[in-house]
């Protein structure tokens, strides 16, 4: 029965059979990919994984509010506040950097484990800390539960995932973080009325709970599959996959696929040799999924998405919204439209593209920070003028703008960069190449929002949002050149995609299907080959 299966020629074992099983694997492929069933199993672990990104938003959002009680209560100066706001963007790049080795050593698992461990502690340190430093150093340890996050839910969701619904499934995470960001808005608005001394100390304090409950749901959930194939359990790999995929057939068929794709570097178990090869001597294709990588992650935060997002209650201050507690009633709304806009992407992902979503959301981010930066403008000028007219107009587009930027920036870039750098890399850089691109996210996120309120008193606020328009625009342009679409491809099939590899399997089915195998997959080879020089 096995033998008469055209699938099983994916087989590791070396057989004699007349047939030319490279050539028979893709139509297979593409109809298990072309025509998936839903698993419940697979949807569950990436919900239970992207979770932990819940207390990255939260902590992220939370700062938004309590800094205006902070600065009151500890009577620190906007520079202070500035630095505390946006530090933990730095200190969560040790953890993401840190996050690919210790993921490659212990696994995705326990790695998620240690990020929630991590998260409760800072937590807790926040909410306690009776001065600012003892308040720095919850941020330094909270920072790094938010590298370690950021790095390893994507990277497990995508690892787990089926092909035809990945997209969706990694796209979780963000979901996630969005709804962090909605709770942690809700927060600020209803600890705004306690005490000055408790109210903000509140605010963190209810970070502390979720990291119990999700650190014991995760150990509920399997191992990476592809990290099992690394450590060579490959009975292991072959159960989860065979909960997470259509059955043991197909399990079989993502086993191979799975082994092939780690080739001679099979016997890495734990990530030896990987930065030198990312970074000392990458082929051409590992060069251009590195450079894409990064490049996404740059733009992602050099558009000045969380400025927006921590230092919203001052941005409609600017716009005329007076009162601390309209302020934080009206970030509320931010929170509500990032949530909703990202389930719009979610459903979208795996139906529309990568690519439509991507270059349709960086187009509607550079005419809402444009939108933005001029109604900022007219209000400033009018201030200026003591004049009125027409100023409840512009803050009305001011808020309408806002919201129009966060809703372009869920719907596409937000999720996309996650899912996109999850998805790319090999097997075997995986770990170490997604916490790369962890790494320049949190650094640019943190250079943004360090530097938010000085850069607006240099140049105004309108001035900032029209530079960041600037950066958006440039955005497109990468994404539009240098991001080919990944929807529905197998993650071992990614080098392919950018370019590896295609000749030489090209020669290997032309040995293996004789002489007139030869003379057709020369020319598919020299088709193909011009095809990834364009």
């Amino acid at each position: 029965m096995e033998e008469q299966n055209p699938t099983t020629q994916l087989s590791t074992t070396t057989t004699n059979t007349t047939s030319t099983p490279p050539k028979s694997t893709a139509p297979s492929m593409a109809s298990l990919d072309i025509k998936p069933r839903r698993n419940k199993y697979a949807l569950a672990c990436a919900m239970l994984a992207s979770m932990t990104t819940i207390l990255i938003g939260y902590d992220v959002a939370v700062m938004s509010g309590a800094q205006l009680f902070i600065k009151e209560d500890l009577r620190v100066t906007d520079t202070q506040i500035e630095i505390l706001a946006g530090v933990i963007n730095l200190y969560s790049l040790l953890g993401s950097l840190a996050a690919g080795r210790t993921s490659d050593w212990i696994g995705r698992r326990y790695t998620m484990v240690l990020a929630a461990a991590i998260f409760f502690a800072g937590a807790l340190t926040m909410g306690l800390a009776p001065d600012y430093a003892v308040l720095m150093v919850g941020r330094f340890v909270a920072g790094v539960g938010v590298g370690y996050a950021l790095m390893i839910a994507p990277v497990y969701t995508a690892e787990l995932s089926p092909a035809a619904s990945r997209g969706a499934l990694t796209s979780f995470p963000e979901v996630f973080i969005n709804s962090g960001v909605l709770l942690g808005y809700v927060a600020n608005f209803a600890f705004a009325k306690l005490p000055l001394r408790l109210g903000w100390r509140a605010m963190f304090l209810a970070g502390a709970v979720p990291p119990v409950f999700l650190g014991a749901g995760v150990l509920a959930m399997p191992e990476s599959p592809r990290w099992l194939v690394m450590q060579g359990r490959l009975d292991d790999a072959r159960r989860v996959l065979a909960k997470t995929t259509g059955g043991p057939d197909e399990a079989e068929l993502r086993l191979q696929e799975i082994k092939e794709s780690l080739g001679e570097h099979a016997k890495r178990r734990r990530g030896e040799g990987v930065w030198r090869e990312l970074l000392v001597r990458p082929t051409p294709s590992v060069r251009r999924i590195l450079l894409a990588a990064l490049g996404l992650q740059f733009f992602q935060q050099a558009s000045g998405i969380d400025s927006v997002v921590l230092y919203s209650p001052r941005v409609f201050q600017k716009a005329g919204i007076r009162s601390d507690s309209n302020s934080l009633g009206a970030t509320v709304a931010v929170g509500f439209t990032k949530t909703a806009f990202i389930l719009v992407a979610t459903f979208f992902l795996d139906r529309v593209g990568r690519r439509p979503l991507l270059l349709a959301s960086a187009g509607g981010m550079v005419a809402s920070l444009l939108a933005l930066a001029s109604a900022l403008r007219i209000i400033d000028d009018r201030a200026h003028d003591h004049s009125d007219g027409h100023g409840g107009a512009a803050a009305a587009v001011a808020i309408a703008a806002v919201l129009s930027f966060v809703g372009s920036f869920s719907i596409g870039l937000g999720p996309i960069a996650w899912v996109y750098s999850s998805e790319i890399f090999p097997l075997r850089l995986r770990a170490q190449g997604a916490s790369m691109g962890t790494g320049m996210n949190r650094v640019m996120s943190g250079v943004i929002t360090m530097t938010f309120i000085s850069l607006y008193n240099a140049i105004t606020i309108s001035g900032s949002f029209f530079l960041y328009a600037g950066v958006a625009a440039m955005g497109w342009v990468f994404f539009y050149v240098f991001l080919p679409e990944t929807r529905g491809r197998s993650l071992e099939d990614m080098e392919v995609l950018f370019g590896r590899k295609r000749v030489e399997e090209e020669k290997e089915k032309g040995k293996e299907g004789g002489e007139e195998g030869v003379v057709e997959n020369k020319g598919d080879a020299e088709g193909e080959s011009q095809e990834n020089n364009c």
